[in-house]
């Protein structure tokens, strides 16, 4: 084919086509720096992410030792004299004479308080002139009786049952004039006083108490799981809050013999002796029993244990090679098996070994390999009997 000025078409076009390539070329040298850039930067990130280290984490941290264990069971008791009442009177009546103190201590038999016993004194006079009588009576029939029969057998026995009768009132009424003074019946700490010269009581109502104090009972319950670790004789150590730090030595003395059918727990008694009378009835203190031998376990602060769904878990401190070779300390997550606790303290018995050094606080900002400094200006608490301080 040829145009009008008789030269091909295809050597017409010649030019468009020229520059249409020099388009494309230049588009594609365009996407190709784009691209090029692109994946220029994404190596420079990976390479400055890949020699980018996150700080040492600061942690504290102690080494698993090994430390003897005693078997503990624990308790709250109650405490209750061996021997301890609040003093009543049986009977009513005025008070007359009031012959104790507010809180000093009382002897047995101690007369504490005299009722007005004016009217029934003079009773009793009568009742026992009445009862002499009768027995002069039944002395004289008797005596005429046996002698020349002039009473008979009848008058003699109703002169007996007379005297029997008589002197059984005498008694009765001898009874309630001596419930009119009222004694300590054993010996023992006195409270306060309740009552009042010229004041009228009544049957039953409190006078004061009366504690003997050198032996108190600790009433305490334990599960019934716990029923086969305790005995008769067993040693038992009592804390109580106000005096912090002292230990109060005590032994079991009665078990119940039934377990609670509502809570499944058995009444267990312990005796603690307590001469100088620093515990009251009616505090509570908190008892350990003594239960087993003794026990080695591998011991850690319970701060260095995470307790989690799947398992408990601890963070072991190794050396370990960072950048270049360079040493640093890491941390390793390691599963455990624990025991049981005392105080601020638990027992390990599988998953780490002795003399490895345990993160014991710290542990949220951690991961496996995470590059750690050990600064043990401050310690969790690792006390084994730990008491609370009012601050």
């Amino acid at each position: 084919m040829s145009g009008t000025s008789g030269r091909p078409t295809f050597f017409k076009d010649a030019p468009l086509i020229k520059r249409m390539l020099i388009m494309l070329a230049a588009v594609g040298i365009l996407f190709g720096g784009i691209f090029a850039y692109h994946a220029y930067r994404a190596h420079m990130q990976r390479k400055s992410m890949a020699s980018f280290r996150p700080p040492p984490v600061a942690v504290s941290a102690v080494k698993a030792r090994y430390l003897t264990w005693q078997p503990q069971i624990k308790a709250v008791a109650s405490l209750r004299a061996v021997r301890g009442v609040d003093v009543t009177s049986e009977i009513s009546g005025l008070v007359q004479q009031i012959y104790f103190s507010s809180g000093q201590a009382g002897r047995k038999n101690q007369v504490l308080v005299q009722l007005d016993a004016g009217p029934d004194l003079a009773l009793l006079h009568s009742l026992e002139a009445a009862a002499q009588l009768a027995g002069t009576v039944y002395e004289r029939d008797k005596k005429q009786f046996f002698a020349a029969q002039a009473v008979s057998k009848a008058t003699l026995d109703a002169d007996a049952a007379d005297l029997k009768s008589k002197r059984a009132q005498a008694a009765q009424q001898r009874a309630i004039v001596r419930e009119k003074t009222i004694r300590a019946p054993f010996a023992g700490q006195l409270g306060i006083s309740t009552v009042n010269p010229g004041q009228y009581i009544n049957p039953g109502d409190k006078i004061v108490t009366l504690q003997s104090l050198d032996l108190l009972y600790a009433d305490f319950y334990l599960p019934q799981q716990d029923f086969s670790s305790i005995r008769i004789g067993q040693k038992v150590v009592a804390h109580a809050d106000a005096y912090p730090g002292r230990k109060f030595n005590g032994v079991i003395t009665s078990v119940n013999p039934q377990v609670d059918p509502s809570t499944r727990n058995v009444e267990v008694e312990a005796t603690f002796r307590n001469p100088e009378h620093r515990l009251l009835p009616g505090m509570y203190v908190t008892v350990d029993i003594m239960a087993g031998a003794p026990r080695r376990y591998l011991t850690l602060p319970q701060t260095a244990v995470a307790y989690n769904p799947y398992g408990e878990t601890v963070f072991v401190i190794e050396k370990g090679k960072g950048p270049h070779g360079k040493p640093m300390l890491a941390a390793r997550q390691a599963f455990v098996t624990t025991d049981g606790t005392r105080g601020d303290q638990v027992a390990i018995v599988s998953g780490i070994r002795e003399g490895e050094t345990i993160v014991t606080s710290g542990q949220l900002k951690l991961r496996n390999g995470s590059e750690v400094i050990i600064n043990n200006s401050i310690q969790p608490s690792n006390n084994p009997a730990p008491h609370p301080k009012d601050r």
